[in-house]
């Protein structure tokens, strides 16, 4: 399977370029691969926002940091005004992930490994 961002309409890989990604390499029909799709980014999403860290071998990981209050200023006015605590997600590449940007390994067999792994 071919697989670039210069192939996409966009360049980034979207929910529903997953999802077609399923529907061609796993056999999943459409509307099986969306909810997949879907399920896995609420699964993530409802994890971060109970306070989880979610660690995706070979990926990274995403994890939730509190940013202290502080000072700010209003950039028209100059006026100091004071930026509230907040929470924020943050996302720590892999060493893996990292290498193969680093080298532009991020091929071919690389996409088709996700998909053909459990496939055998």
């Amino acid at each position: 399977m071919e697989f670039s961002v210069e192939n996409l309409e966009t360049p980034a890989l979207t929910k529903a370029h997953l999802a077609e990604l399923l529907f061609e390499q796993i056999g999943l029909n459409k509307r099986e691969s969306k909810e997949m799709i879907d399920a896995f980014f609420e699964l993530i999403s409802d994890c971060l926002v109970e306070g989880n860290d979610v660690k995706i071998s070979g990926f990274g990981n995403f994890q939730i940091r509190t940013k202290a209050p502080r000072p700010g200023r209003n950039p028209r006015t100059g006026e100091a005004i004071p930026i509230e605590s907040r929470r924020v997600v943050t996302f720590h590449a892999s060493h893996k992930l990292k290498d193969q940007i680093q080298g532009n390994t991020f091929a071919e067999s690389t996409i088709e490994s996700i998909f053909t792994e459990g496939n055998g």
